[in-house]
């Protein structure tokens, strides 16, 4: 049937023109013929009396509008059998007087057979017998949804190719990922099958590769690599060859493994290479006609997976010599030192010898990065790495973990003894000079040896025994560098506490066994009480209340500080607005919070913080931020960042432990700091030692030029606290005004108004 000109009009269009019938009703048929929709009315129901439709049902469904009046079923029966039920689901008076009622869509057969998709709008009124009539348009939304699907489609294979390329960075196995890809692409809609034919070393024969396995049978594994095969066509003209209809084919031959599953259509393209092809991905339907150049994109793209598959897997030992070895010195890198321990491991379980390793960290490297530049070095690594295999036995395997980090692996031991022995020959390979840009320089290793015997009461695995040698290492570094240390059954007793702490440290905040203490902050000027630092505490279910000194570092160390980092900040938040609950014609308590150097590091934590400020609604002003020099040293180009994105949002920031680490002054100017912290090492020995006194003075004078406020911590004597004044210090903290206290008893003083120091005068009182 012929398309009406205006059959497309946009549903804006159809809007105007409603517009238009409200407007001059008098006029209501002429405009309601001219609509390229149908507009009707129907009473409710299945087989509710149609009591208009207008003239346009019989160009878009091939039905009179008197057979729709005269037949109330009509509409019901041509109803889609898949789309009938959530039609008729519609027909409920649930729907009466709602004008927004939401429309559906559906398919319909026109008188001719073919199909139509139907945008069904419409109200349903009760008219003035009280007969519920449904007043609706109905809109041919049939091009519209053939564009949908052809999309649907679309995004339908380029998801297999997504899929298909995902595996192909997971493994590039060429065998697995060609089984992956005819079955992903046998999965698509319209699809039956794929394969893969691999081109023949004399070029004259495609050998079946991947897919339809099941299919196979003899000589049915091979086609003909020339044009009288589609697949040898596509791989001929290097672009792709199309069989719309095998039954009326007539260029090239089906081959047999297509007829046992009666394929009626065939897409090839060619699974190209550098030097020649590699062969031809092949698609099939039991659809004739189901392939178009539309799907040869689509094809082709997992064609070019594969291909890119292939050519790497070529270059694959190479590849994993350079993914195993370190670029820099050429030496096996950290997964490949893991791999080697623990084949030696497996050994070792058998033979019973015992297996050690050496982890080396050379002493003071920053110092030559810092101060030669890291050419300098990259120029010592690249030469100790020789230095070490020399003085080592055939077959100990020297492996650089990253860094101026270096793994030793040396089994086929006799005992501990020899283990260490060999320790302390690579340590004397350090007694010469390292000449870097004809200059000679003097640089020492710490040493932490581990050693796995057959006795061991605990399975030992290639991680567990690298632990074992870094917490060796460590020690060393802490006794004074430049030492060979064994890892022994104290150190193993540490470090099974440290993993036991670890695994209930998981659990603590599940279980809500952390908890807040605060302790108060007070003005030196007037005696009150300004804010409260919140201190974390661990509710042991078997050892009690644990200080932060007990985990905060097993925390950091395993990454759960940045969980507990973000409760605490949380909990404290809200805290500090329940307090002000309870006096509210008082300004607000700070509540200030310790930051520790993986927080700081993490680059996330401004957007933490202002979630947790928007979350909770507390003024960020009254948000104090601790984080200690220390933090500064290490993470100086992270942390500038973080603490003026922190510094932007109106948290207040402050420097904690003043004093006791580098460069104090500089990081005074470089950061938005607020207030300082003068730490308790100087305070406790204020009005006592004239050198810790002097030391004071001079930071509140600093912190006076530099605009910052200046608080003490570990305030516990009345002579502390007379210098401090006498020094005019701001704030300070500590057990002569209050202990930390939990949650419970500060708000217990705030609302007795017992929360307070009477050791203070106001000024000018």
């Amino acid at each position: 049937m012929r398309e009406p000109a205006d059959r497309n009009w946009s549903e804006h269009e159809v809007e105007r023109f409603l517009d238009q019938l409200t407007a001059g009703g008098h006029d209501f048929r002429r405009l309601v013929e001219r609509l390229p929709v149908i507009v009707y009315t129907a009473e409710l129901g299945e087989r509710g009396r149609w009591r208009y439709v207008s003239p346009q049902v019989e160009e878009i469904l091939g039905y009179r509008p008197e057979e729709f009046i005269r037949d109330p079923g009509l509409w019901a029966g041509i109803l889609h059998p898949e789309d009938r039920q959530r039609a008729l689901d519609v027909e409920s008076e649930e729907h009466l007087g709602k004008r927004d009622t939401t429309p559906i869509e559906y398919r319909v057969h026109r008188r001719d057979g073919s199909v139509v998709w139907i945008h069904d709008e419409a109200v349903l009124e009760a008219d003035e017998d009280g007969v519920p009539v449904w007043h609706g348009v109905l809109y041919d939304v049939s091009q519209r949804k053939q564009t949908e699907d052809e999309l649907q489609r679309a995004l339908s294979q380029q998801a297999v190719v997504a899929r298909l390329g995902e595996r192909a960075m997971q493994n590039s196995d060429p065998q697995e990922l060609m089984a992956v890809a005819t079955e992903l692409i046998g999965k698509v809609d319209g699809v039956h099958s794929a394969c893969i034919w691999e081109l023949g070393r004399d070029g004259r024969r495609l050998n079946l590769r991947a897919g339809l396995e099941e299919s196979v049978v003899g000589a049915g594994r091979r086609v003909s690599a020339a044009r009288d095969s589609h697949a040898g066509a596509a791989l001929d003209s290097g672009t792709h060859a199309i069989v719309g209809d095998w039954e009326q084919e007539t260029r090239h031959t089906m081959p047999p493994v297509l007829r046992v599953f009666g394929a009626a259509s065939s897409l090839a393209v060619v699974i190209d290479g550098k030097s020649r092809p590699f062969g031809v991905l092949d698609v099939h339907s039991t659809d004739p006609h189901r392939f178009s150049a539309k799907d040869v994109p689509f094809v082709q793209a997992a064609a070019n997976v594969l291909a890119d598959a292939i050519e790497r897997h070529a270059a694959d030992q190479a590849l994993r010599y350079r993914v195993l070895h370190d670029s820099l010195t050429g030496l096996p890198n950290r997964l490949s030192f893991v791999d080697a321990l623990g084949d030696s491991l497996s050994k070792a379980a058998v033979s019973g010898s015992p297996v050690g390793i050496l982890f080396l960290d050379l002493d003071h490297f920053k110092l030559i990065n810092d101060s030669l530049g890291h050419h300098a070095g990259d120029a010592l690594l690249r030469a100790v790495a020789p230095r070490l295999r020399s003085h080592l036995r055939p077959g100990d395997i020297v492996a650089r973990f990253g860094g101026d980090e270096f793994g030793i692996l040396i089994d086929r031991l006799a005992d501990e003894g020899e283990a260490v022995a060999i320790a302390d020959r690579v340590a004397a390979a350090f007694t010469q000079p390292f000449s870097i840009d004809g200059v000679d320089h003097f640089v020492s290793a710490s040493i932490g040896v581990a050693v796995s015997r057959a006795a061991d009461e605990r399975t030992v695995n290639a991680e567990l025994l690298i632990r074992d040698a870094d917490a060796a290492m460590y020690r060393a570094k802490e006794g004074g560098r430049a030492r060979c240390v064994l890892f022994d059954a104290e150190m193993r007793a540490g470090a099974m506490r440290r993993l036991e702490v670890e695994r209930e440290l998981r659990h603590a905040l599940d279980r809500d066994e952390l908890a807040l203490h605060y302790q108060p902050v007070v003005s030196l000027r007037n005696g009150e009480i300004t804010g409260l630092e919140a201190l974390v505490r661990w509710r042991h279910p078997e050892r009690g209340t644990l200080d932060p000194s007990e985990f905060v570092s097993i925390a950091e160390d395993s990454g759960l500080i940045e969980p507990i980092g973000r409760w605490v900040q949380e909990r404290a938040c809200r805290q500090a607005l329940e307090w002000h609950q309870l006096r509210p014609d008082s300004r607000p308590f700070d509540v200030a919070v310790n930051l520790s150097a993986r927080q700081v590091a993490h680059r996330d934590l401004p957007a933490t913080v202002e979630e947790i400020i928007t979350r909770t609604g507390l003024d960020p002003v009254h948000l104090r931020l601790e984080i200690t020099e220390s933090v500064l040293v290490e993470e100086s180009a992270t942390a500038i960042s973080s603490l003026q994105a922190l510094n932007e949002l109106g948290v207040r920031l402050v420097l904690d432990d003043f004093g006791t680490g580098y460069s104090s002054l500089a990081y005074l100017n470089r950061f938005p700091f607020h207030a300082l912290k003068i730490d308790r090492s100087f305070v406790d020995a204020l009005g006592i030692e004239q050198e810790a006194t002097a030391i004071v003075e001079a930071i509140i004078g600093m912190a006076r030029a530099l605009d910052l406020e200046v608080i003490a911590e570990g305030v516990e004597s009345e002579v502390q606290l007379s210098e401090l004044q006498r020094l005019d210090c701001d704030y300070a903290q500590g057990h002569l005004f209050h202990a930390a206290m939990p949650e419970r008893e500060v708000s217990r003083l705030i609302a007795e108004g017992a929360l307070g120091y009477s050791g203070i005068s106001p000024e000018g009182k």
